[in-house]
């Protein structure tokens, strides 16, 4: 790999609010559980520090990802400059809740507590019931909180278009930054109305699932098709391959994707999958950045991740995924399945 490639990893940025952030996020949903793998709490910060050494100074968690907010809080207060990363947590409401101004902010200021820091860098909203209107109500109360700087950007969490629209429409221009969902060669649920939505009020996605758990890699390629039951699968990867499997097409279908992304990342110079699979999501204009899960101190990748920066891929790469892409039940999905975040609910 040339060294002018991997050099550019942390200079391609986009604008957050305030903020100017990487292209690619550490995702921590993987300390939600055991279940992926732990390690000590010292291994996890040493991991973090690997990432940010590394130009990947914006942390994605959440109020219930286990430990996250607490270890990255210890983390961060450890550092020189606490405005050398960005973290960015979610308040996920699942359940009837009263969206008044003392349940908000306590929320908020849990956030907070946990981080150790006086303000939350990116609080992303996600609300279970689209049919009580309280996600308004609660949405109006994190704007105040932003300008009394409590918050400094507020994002979305799993919102589909039309409710995307709605609260951009009613809450003004500029205030909610992001939306954070699923995209991927698989699911391409975002290219049809979100989109759309995004350019029109200035909103950056902020996408998951984007390797699909890892399937969406070289270790895969030539492999027989696994069982959804084994134990040697992650959570992530039982999710995936179900969605592979039952909803986007079969395993055939899906070694063909990955046979065309081996030979794209030939023709740009050795590439991985997961460089090309990343690639095809960045270079869509309405995400800002892709969070790639790391099971920190247990599997991690971010000398890979960095070959994703510095080429962008060209018509007949393009060309070659949407031939397979065509093959498959992708573009039916959003009716399949539903909009962004419709499997959560």
């Amino acid at each position: 790999m040339s060294r002018s490639r991997t050099s550019v990893a942390s200079r391609e940025t986009f604008a957050l609010g305030p903020f100017v952030v990487p292209r690619i996020w550490v995702g921590l949903w993987q300390l939600s559980s055991n279940a992926w793998g732990s390690a000590s709490a010292a291994k996890i910060r040493q991991g973090m520090a690997r990432h940010v050494e590394l130009g990947y100074n914006a942390f994605d968690m959440a109020d219930h990802y286990g430990s996250a907010e607490i270890l990255f809080g210890q983390f961060r207060e450890s550092l020189p400059s606490s405005t050398s990363v960005l973290g960015a947590t979610k308040w996920c409401v699942f359940r009837p809740t009263d969206p008044s101004r003392a349940v908000v902010e306590s929320a908020v200021r849990e956030r907070m507590k946990r981080m150790r820091t006086r303000s939350v860098d990116l609080l992303q909203f996600h609300w279970q019931d689209y049919s009580d209107k309280g996600y308004l109500t609660a949405l109006q109360v994190l704007q105040d909180l932003q300008q009394e700087g409590v918050i400094s950007a507020v994002g979305l969490c799993n919102f589909d278009a039309i409710r995307t629209d709605e609260i951009c429409t009613q809450l003004g221009p500029g205030f909610i930054v992001s939306n954070q969902v699923q995209f991927s060669l698989i699911d391409t649920r975002p290219l049809h109305g979100m989109a759309d939505v995004c350019e029109r009020h200035n909103v950056k996605l902020l996408t998951y699932g984007t390797l699909c758990g890892g399937f969406l890699a070289d270790k895969w390629l030539n492999q027989p098709e696994p069982d959804l039951y084994t134990g040697n699968l992650t959570p992530s990867q039982r999710k995936y391959l179900d969605m592979i499997l039952k909803a986007w097409g079969n395993w055939a279908l899906f070694q063909s994707l990955l046979a065309v992304l081996r030979d794209i990342g030939n023709r740009h110079g050795g590439l991985s999958i997961a460089n090309i699979a990343t690639r095809w999501v960045l270079d869509h204009t309405f995400v800002g950045a892709v969070i790639i899960g790391a099971r920190l101190g247990v599997s991690e990748h971010p000398d890979d991740n960095r070959h994703v920066f510095g080429f962008t891929l060209s018509h007949d790469d393009n060309s070659a995924i949407e031939g397979v892409l065509a093959q498959s039940n992708g573009r039916r999905m959003i009716t399949t399945i539903g909009d962004c975040g419709a499997e959560y609910r």
